[in-house]
């Protein structure tokens, strides 16, 4: 197949990417104002749209770790990697990112990024074309580190906020609506950060493609046009894919105060922007799910259900390798040439189609429309106010009947 036709057809897929990475990921950004009320859904989608797009140009840091760090991009010390298998990567990275948005799984379309692209790469040119102190150091040890960070920052920020406005004894409490009108500022925060990391993946993978073909000269940035299109594809993403935010409306982030969004939202957009500036490859989603569930421990009479965090953790630690396959085996399908090619694309394209039809016939609902960062919030158990007040008379009667016991046994 003629080597300009298949870095079109890359750059067709990595822009498809890049929009489904916007109604997959970025939606979570407005969740939590929705349910607060402070924004209006269309106002929220089109507002993350428009931050998605600014946030896309303010830093190429991540892009360059990945079309010149991850997988090597020839020259005398590195590998070649062809188009053709880049492409693989990348069809195998969309499959496994549709499907689990299907399924209503959690994932990461980043960590299926970077595994597509890795199983594609092994089998293109061998084991020899991952750079593995680039992935330990700026992709794997920040996907670790990152969520944790940002957990504790949210438990420390819901428990600063709820202590500077608690109640005091015989005055009236303070309102905290003002954590409303914040959380605009927030998550539009959020927004911007989730356009300066992940839309910048998509141009490191575009980038990579230019390179391979002897387009661009290797080790160089992305080039002005590669930037404005992958903006605009994950803004038109985040504004067409918006609507399951609606959606979400009747799940877990109901349960979300003011207070407990705000210090979320400006956790993890704090730990990407920072992120985003050192060109560590981030999963914005697991950063998000990290914040919310840290400011849902912040929360009085919290705990953690560790039976639905171990599935979520499961969750993420399957999508790299789960789409390494799947870029593996679709590599192997392109080594065939041409007609192998044309059978990924084929497939790929019958396979996209077939989750689509599958997502109009099924009703939409907790299970498939729920965000990721919904899914992490119900880890966290916040009973009301009248649990905590049932469970404190039950504890006070159980100390009572303690008590009588013990006297009863001190008794001559």
């Amino acid at each position: 197949m003629d080597l300009t036709l298949i870095v079109v057809l890359v750059i067709a897929l990595a822009l498809f990417f890049d929009f489904t990475n916007g109604f997959h990921d970025t939606a979570n950004a407005m969740a939590t104002p929705i349910a607060t009320g402070a924004i209006k859904p269309k106002t929220a989608v089109a507002l993350a749209a428009v931050l998605n797009l600014v946030g896309a140009f303010l830093s190429t840091e991540v892009a360059k770790t990945i079309s010149g760090g991850i997988i090597k991009e020839g020259g005398e010390t590195g590998v070649q990697i062809m188009p053709a298998m880049i492409f693989a990567g990348l069809m195998g990275a969309v499959i496994w990112n549709m499907l689990t948005w299907l399924l209503g799984l959690p994932s990461s379309s980043s960590h299926a990024l970077f595994g597509g692209l890795i199983g594609a790469a092994i089998v293109g040119a061998g084991f020899g074309a991952i750079d593995y102190s680039v992935l330990m150091s700026k992709v794997l040890l920040p996907a670790l580190v990152a969520p944790v960070i940002a957990g504790t920052s949210a438990y420390l920020a819901t428990k600063l906020a709820y202590s500077v406005t608690k109640r005091q004894s015989g005055v009236a409490s303070p309102k905290r609506g003002g954590f409303r009108y914040g959380q605009i500022f927030s998550s539009s925060l959020v927004a911007l950060a989730h356009g300066t990391n992940d839309a910048q993946k998509t141009m490191g993978v575009i980038t990579l493609t230019l390179v391979a073909s002897g387009l661009q000269t290797a080790g160089t940035g992305p080039h002005f046009w590669v930037i404005a299109s992958c903006a605009l594809a994950i803004a038109l993403g985040t504004y067409m894919g918006g609507w399951r935010i609606i959606r979400t409306m009747g799940s877990g982030l109901t349960d979300v105060k003011p207070a407990q969004g705000f210090a979320a939202e400006t956790s993890t957009a704090a730990a990407i922007l920072a992120s985003s500036h050192l060109g560590f490859a981030l999963s914005t989603t697991q950063v998000a799910s990290g914040s919310v569930i840290g400011s849902g421990l912040g929360r009085k009479g919290a705990e953690v259900r560790w039976g639905t965090a171990g599935k979520i953790a499961i969750g993420w630690l399957f999508t790299l390798p789960a789409a390494a396959l799947m870029g593996a085996a679709a590599a192997a399908l392109a080594h065939f040439g041409t007609g192998g090619l044309i059978a990924v694309t084929v497939l790929g394209l019958g396979s996209l189609l077939l989750i689509w039809f599958l997502s109009r016939r099924e009703i939409v609902g907790h299970g498939n429309a729920i965000s990721d960062v919904d899914v992490s919030g119900a880890a966290v158990n916040i009973p009301t106010k009248k649990e905590r007040r049932k469970m404190a008379r039950a504890k006070a009667e159980k100390a009572k009947a303690d008590q009588a016991e013990a006297n009863q046994e001190t008794k001559p």
